[in-house]
């Protein structure tokens, strides 16, 4: 037995259009790219290097496709600045960036600290730092450490968090947040 409301509309109906608005209204998904999906129709990332002087402002996905081009130019850009090596950035990693980016409603750019990393840049941070890991996930083009200056790295952290889509390191003492695509997980202070 279905129930009619006023407007000719099941009463399952009804709930169902309810749940829809509840899942596109909430504040966080399963991971970025889900977060996303409300966001609208493009995906935008902005960021700048001070170790290059470069500057990234990017659409890089429109009505649900990523642009190959535009992930060629993120690619280059998010590329080892020491070695000039160039890696795949996975595009989840770029989206939890964004969803995180866009979480904080922010119109400065990133700054990138850290994108890929080459294995002999990496063997060279470790051996400089013990937070660096052997097996890092920017080995594989799955990370980046990025800094906001009207942003504190508790703010950017928790909003990375919220899309639980991957890690989250807090790196205060240098002003940076770790994110990348891989299980999630956070840590530091």
């Amino acid at each position: 037995m279905t129930e009619q409301t006023a407007g000719g509309l099941t009463r399952r109906g009804l709930l169902g259009a309810f749940a829809a608005t509840l899942v596109t209204a909430a504040p966080t998904y399963g991971n970025a790219a889900g977060f996303l999906r409300g966001a609208g129709d493009i995906r935008r990332i902005k960021m700048y290097s001070s170790r290059t002087g470069e500057k990234l402002d990017m659409i890089y996905w429109i009505e649900g496709e990523y642009i190959r081009e535009s992930l060629k130019e993120i690619n280059y850009f998010m590329r080892d600045w020491r070695t000039n090596d160039i890696k795949n950035i996975d595009a989840r990693t770029v989206d939890i960036m964004t969803a995180a980016h866009n979480l904080m409603d922010c119109s400065e750019p990133y700054m990138l600290i850290s994108g890929y990393r080459s294995p002999k840049t990496n063997a060279m941070l470790r051996a400089r730092s013990s937070g660096v890991a052997k097996n890092s996930r920017h080995l594989r083009g799955e990370a980046a450490d990025l800094h906001l200056n009207s942003r504190s790295v508790n703010q950017m952290a928790r909003a990375a968090q919220a899309c639980r889509a991957g890690g989250v390191g807090r790196y205060t003492s240098s002003s940076f947040v770790h994110m990348d695509c891989g299980p999630v997980r956070s840590w530091g202070s």
